[in-house]
């Protein structure tokens, strides 16, 4: 691929993770100028209104720091999405977004509050590492090991005892990374695969010297045997 075509296939991995950080940075001037806040539209777990944050979730942020922190996570990882998957971003992105909400709808404790793009970070982050791997194709194993340089202290995100002294969801992180390796696993056969290389035949070996050439040497098996004449040693000594 020439340096055109590897420029306009970056950027059109870009657009969506843009747009969607877009909307992110939308929601949260919003909420600055009008000083409002629309957290109230976030998760509530095992609630009918909560779920509509299943819709919301990855718009609304706590704060700028919250919002900063999850913007660069979705154009790296959303852009890798696109740019190493094209035939399957848009399915893995869709189902990633809405089942990460709702399974943290589901987990998620009672009375609690769940805003913030982490869910579908962490989705996207495990799909990226679990099918580069499981696909053994090179370009996407240098992926997910990036994946994993870059993010992979998330795990800790998803340990109850870390997360919720310093007030993370948990849940919504779990939740993200289940459907991932799910993903992962369901579409491992689709998309690209593992590279296959096939060695071609030197045509020399298999042509009928029908152009003069050198004729093709016998096997050893086909040559005959000597005759006793041809066996015969024959001594001479000098006197």
């Amino acid at each position: 691929m020439d340096e055109k075509n590897e420029r306009k296939k970056f950027l059109g991995s870009l657009a969506i993770p843009a747009l969607l950080v877009a909307i992110m940075l939308a929601v949260k001037v919003i909420e600055t100028a009008f000083g409002i806040d629309l957290g109230r539209w976030g998760i509530r777990p095992q609630t009918a209104q909560g779920l509509i944050g299943i819709l919301t979730l990855p718009f609304l942020h706590g704060s700028w720091e919250h919002l900063l922190t999850n913007s660069v996570p979705v154009l790296v990882l959303g852009t890798a999405l696109y740019y190493c998957y094209p035939t399957l971003a848009n399915k893995v992105l869709l189902i990633t977004y809405l089942f990460s909400g709702l399974l943290t709808w589901c987990l998620g404790a009672p009375g609690s509050v769940h805003v913030g793009a982490s869910a579908l970070i962490y989705g996207l982050n495990l799909f990226l590492i679990v099918s580069g791997f499981i696909r053994s194709n090179r370009q996407l194993i240098v992926i997910s090991l990036i994946m994993v340089f870059l993010y992979g202290s998330f795990i800790w995100g998803m340990i109850p005892a870390l997360a919720i002294p310093q007030h993370i969801s948990w849940e919504g992180h779990l939740s993200g990374a289940i459907i991932g390796v799910a993903l992962a696993l369901i579409l491992r056969k689709k998309g690209p695969q593992k590279e296959e290389h096939h060695w071609e035949e030197d045509e020399d070996n298999n042509n009928d010297n029908d152009d003069g050439g050198t004729p093709e040497e016998k096997p050893y098996w086909d040559v005959p045997m000597p005759s006793d004449n041809d066996l015969k040693v024959e001594y001479r000594f000098r006197r």
